[in-house]
């Protein structure tokens, strides 16, 4: 490959990370481009799968220096979101997605309208609904179990769930989303690299653009908080949303 494509690529995950950072939804920028430079889509996706995981790598750590996540009260939904993520990329090798793709479209509108049409979402912390036990073990190993099985907009799925169920804010949801995505996206790596289909002369390149705009976007998080995230939250799912029913049914 040219460096010329190859300097694309690192821009193109730099700006999916800056973006994966802060709402989620990098992916609808690398997979495409990565599909375009001529790797077959088994490959795409698993070297896709070694950036996104380069770049919430940097943004959780990020968060962790700056004391924004304890890891201790979020290490069951760490080992939740790991285990769910690993049987989720086991069981895409044996069943189909199909219906995942019809039924996402729908998903993505309704997490874009959710923020839409509730202005004050996410503004304060409120009461639990969950217990730490319980989160990790619904909605923790079942966003990790689709982000291994089939991924998209799990980032925005995590950050709703830390919202309505654990009664995060919505800067609060946002930072220790990362440490998750980055925890399912760990899991689902770990089997594409056993599976021999990362391309790594790529990803190592698009892993640092990654962990470069992931580590701005972390930056902007903490300084502009829920002025900047619920817009961008909505964006993404309104844009992921479009494509995937154009996708699907054009």
């Amino acid at each position: 490959m040219s460096y010329e494509l190859l300097a694309l690529l690192f821009f193109i995950a730099m700006l999916a990370g800056f973006i994966d950072s802060i709402a989620g939804g990098g992916g609808l920028l690398t997979v495409p481009a990565l599909l375009a430079v001529g790797l077959p889509p088994a490959s795409a996706l698993a070297t896709n799968k070694l950036q996104s995981t380069g770049g919430s790598f940097s943004a959780s750590l990020y968060f962790i220096r700056e004391r924004m996540v304890d890891l201790k009260q979020q290490k069951f939904a760490i080992t939740c979101a790991f285990i769910g993520s690993a049987l989720g990329t086991l069981s895409v090798m044996h069943i189909q997605a199909d219906f995942l793709k019809l039924l996402l479209p729908i998903l993505t509108i309704s997490v874009g309208l959710y923020f839409l049409l509730s202005p004050t979402i996410g503004e304060n912390d409120r009461k639990s609904r969950l217990t730490i036990i319980q989160f990790a073990l619904l909605p923790a190993l079942a966003i990790g179990f689709y982000d291994g099985f089939f991924g998209p907009g799990a980032g925005s799925f995590y950050a709703l769930a830390y919202i309505t169920l654990a009664g995060f804010n919505l800067t609060k949801a946002t930072v220790h989303t990362k440490v998750l995505n980055f925890t399912s996206n760990l899991a689902g790596l770990i089997f594409f690299i056993v599976g021999g289909e990362v391309v790594w002369s790529i990803g190592l390149v698009m892993l640092v653009g990654q962990f470069i705009g992931a580590r701005l976007g972390a930056k902007m998080v903490i300084a502009k908080g829920r002025k900047l995230i619920r817009p961008m939250l909505i964006t993404v799912s309104t844009i992921m949303s479009i494509k995937l029913i154009y996708e699907n049914f054009f």
